[in-house]
């Protein structure tokens, strides 16, 4: 059996693994009072032919970007109770997710010997099918699903880009860049960041430049209708979301900063005069955070260093579990993430230490998603659903590592 030919095995047992978890334990679960009330919801509002409507007022709504909800939206047609079609809908791209990731994996040793190459991809895929991070996320109607999908779509993307930089590549790891911008707000740090290191590598080999300000030119461009469409409808201006203020004030409070150091909590948005529509009491939470920063700045060194350990799972583990099951995760599930984070982690570690031994210098696009979770947990707070968009690099820095061992197994000495 070939290499496709075992990564479609692969992907079919991180399937039924999935499928299995939806039916037996999601699917007759009603969603819970968390951001998957918004998005079932506004896709339900969408198929209606109320597009991004505020569910409670009926004015613009654009609590968050407008990808999952408009993916979801075909899954809502028909009226009715549209959960588990919207679950299941959010499951298959999970399933999508461990392919793509598989094919990541090979193209980022593609340089080395065949058999090496298939290794690793065989290897991310399998740690792609099982991983709980990955798959605790796929039946939840949420946007992390999604980002994950985009974020490796785009790093198997990058990678054949760093092999042979052009124009039209360029374009392309804009293009998704910019939808996972659109899925979740955080990975436009992906846009300027991926136009780096495009940049760093045509320099190097003394070629146009254009590819890089490709990405840039079309990352931004995707955003732009997103944008402009919410110009028109919101008082003050809103770029992606609405939720910027809810985010900002509730990881900048007394709770988060004194208490759950480094968290976010829905206690600290309190009752604030609101405006007349989402965008200007998004800018009057937005104030309070800024202020509360202002007056409590010798905290944040603290804070930081709080919310970066809640992110690498070493720090405030309690938090982050009651923070997941209010997300309708499971708890054993839960840990079960921690865990394998822990054995991963390390592993990854190890995996970019192979790589530079290698001389894998398709090793720092896998950087720009960790440098952009990092980012995003330093200026917010940490959780891990922060951390989610970074998941595919991790596994492939993992992936990578094992299969290492297994040259070192085969050879009897380890290929570093």
């Amino acid at each position: 059996m070939g290499f496709r030919g075992r990564l479609v095995l692969v992907t079919a047992l991180g399937a039924a693994w999935r499928l299995g978890y939806l039916l037996v334990a999601k699917a007759d679960q009603p969603l819970l009072l968390n951001d998957s009330i918004y998005f079932s919801i506004q896709a339900g509002l969408n198929s209606e032919g109320h597009w991004f409507e505020d569910a409670l007022t009926g004015q613009p709504g654009a609590e968050h970007g407008m990808m999952t909800s408009l993916y979801l939206t075909p899954w809502s047609l028909g009226g009715g109770d549209s959960v588990f079609p919207q679950r299941l809908a959010m499951t298959l791209l999970g399933i999508s997710a461990v392919f793509v990731i598989g094919l990541a994996g090979r193209r980022l040793v593609g340089t080395m010997a065949i058999a090496t190459a298939e290794r690793v991809g065989l290897i991310a895929a399998v740690i792609a099918a099982v991983y709980p991070n990955l798959w605790i996320n796929d039946s939840l109607v949420m946007s992390e699903t999604l980002a994950i999908l985009l974020v490796a779509l785009a790093l198997f993307v990058a990678l054949g880009h760093h092999a042979n930089p052009t124009i039209a590549s360029g374009a392309l790891l804009g293009l998704l860049a910019g939808l996972g911008a659109l899925t979740r707000s955080e990975i436009a740090l992906l846009i300027p960041g991926f136009a780096v290191v495009s940049f760093v590598v045509c320099q190097r080999r003394r070629l146009s430049r254009w590819p890089a300000v490709a990405i840039v030119v079309v990352g931004v461009a995707t955003l732009v209708p997103w944008s402009a469409y919410n110009l028109s409808r919101f008082d003050e201006p809103v770029l992606l979301s609405t939720n910027d203020g809810n985010t900002l004030l509730g990881a900048n409070c007394d709770i988060s900063y004194y208490d759950d150091i480094g968290g976010w909590d829905l206690r600290c948005l309190g009752p604030l005069d609101a405006g007349p529509d989402a965008s200007q009491r998004s800018r009057e939470r937005r104030d309070a955070a800024f202020d509360y920063v202002a007056d409590h700045h010798g905290r944040l060194p603290l804070v930081v260093a709080g919310r970066a350990g809640r992110l690498l799972d070493v720090y405030g583990l309690g938090s982050l579990v009651s923070l997941d099951v209010g997300e309708e995760k499971a708890r054993w599930a839960v840990w079960a993430g921690i865990g394998a984070w822990w054995i991963l982690a390390v592993a990854a570690v190890a995996g970019w230490v192979v790589l530079s031994r290698w001389r894998i210098g398709a090793r720092w696009w896998l950087l720009v998603p960790c440098v952009a979770v990092l980012l995003t947990a330093v200026l917010f707070y940490g959780a891990h659903r922060i951390r989610a968009p970074a998941e595919p690099a991790v596994v492939l820095f993992a992936a990578v590592a094992l299969g290492a061992v297994f040259e070192r197994r085969r050879r009897g000495t380890l290929v570093v």
